[in-house]
């Protein structure tokens, strides 16, 4: 009976959900598993922690040259005297059109050579360039072409100077640079670095060139261009009715800036001169110090025309 009741009481154990007898099990468990098996874990531990410094070393070698602009990185080549409105895309398309993706230029007259022929080929945007190189840079000096319009076919766009230059398209959201509607089906983009043969581009491009010029005698401050969305070439020379004007600008809030026939023609239709043109907007932009929200349009042809006051728009 004795023996009876020890058997029982032993199977009670191996059962048993009492506090305390849990823990026990763990630590009986732990024991067996030995510290072999604690080694292995705490070496997996520290695997993980090196695995994820070396992704946050390569997430940050990633960053830092995002961070840090193209052109402070191409090696010793150096634009004298480039014009103030150049923005950082133009300069890193240069520098990596100089470089030809070699940073390791060697200071002689055949770096000097490459880096000359590269930008020639590469660059549109620069003209009558010469490179020479000194003890610690090469250096880069060039005439410069600056976008006056913009033309936009299908999915293509790109900019014309004021010699009807065809320059590809880079950012430039500090020039203030008008596009030209109206054309015709441009079935083919122009070549790059040529004249672009069209009598209503360059009918548009003469007008955005006069403003250009305007702006920096009279507002180089605040340049009138930069209220000028688009110019509209659509009925040049009368080609879709004779009795509209031929060219019309339009500022950024939809006022129509009649112009007229292009330059040089004002005799032909009894317009205003293209100097009272020029004034009559000065005028206009000068007093009331925006062509925005003031009119319903600004007649620039008529020369009986005065021009509109704000309050005339209501």
């Amino acid at each position: 009976m004795a023996a009876r009741r020890k058997k029982t009481k032993s199977k009670t154990k191996r059962i048993s959900f009492r506090p305390g007898t849990l823990k026990r099990k763990k630590e009986q468990k732990t024991g067996r598993l030995g510290p072999s098996f604690m080694n292995i874990l705490k070496a997996l531990a520290v695997v993980c922690v090196f695995v994820a410094i070396g992704f946050g070393f390569v997430f940050l070698d990633k960053y830092v040259k995002r961070a840090v602009p193209a052109s402070a990185k191409i090696g010793p080549v150096e634009l004298i005297n480039p014009p103030a409105w150049i923005n950082q895309p133009l300069l890193e398309k240069i520098y990596a059109a100089a470089v030809a993706s070699r940073e390791d230029l060697n200071l002689d007259e055949d770096a000097a050579r490459s880096v000359q022929n590269n930008v020639k080929r590469e660059v549109m945007w620069l003209h009558n360039v010469k490179v020479q190189t000194t003890h610690k840079n090469i250096l880069i000096k060039a005439d410069y072409r600056k976008p006056l319009a913009l033309v936009k076919s299908g999915l293509h766009k790109f900019y014309v100077d004021d010699e009807l230059v065809v320059l590809d398209f880079v950012p430039m959201s500090n020039l203030p640079i008008v596009e030209v509607k109206g054309l015709p089906l441009v079935i083919k983009t122009p070549p790059l670095g040529e004249v672009w043969q069209r009598e209503d581009v360059a009918a548009a491009v003469t007008i955005l060139d006069r403003l250009d010029q305007m702006d920096k005698l009279i507002t180089p401050d605040k340049p009138l261009l930069s209220e000028i969305d688009s110019i509209d070439a659509s009925n040049f020379n009368g080609r879709e009715n004779a009795r509209f004007p031929h060219i019309v600008l339009y500022a950024k809030d939809n006022t129509e800036i009649i112009w007229g026939a292009e330059v040089g023609k004002w005799q032909q239709h009894l317009e205003s001169t293209d100097e009272q043109k020029l004034a009559k907007l000065y005028g206009y932009y000068k007093e009331y110090g925006t062509l925005l929200n003031g009119v319903k349009y600004i007649n620039l042809c008529d020369p009986q025309d005065k021009i509109p006051l704000p309050i005339d728009k209501y």
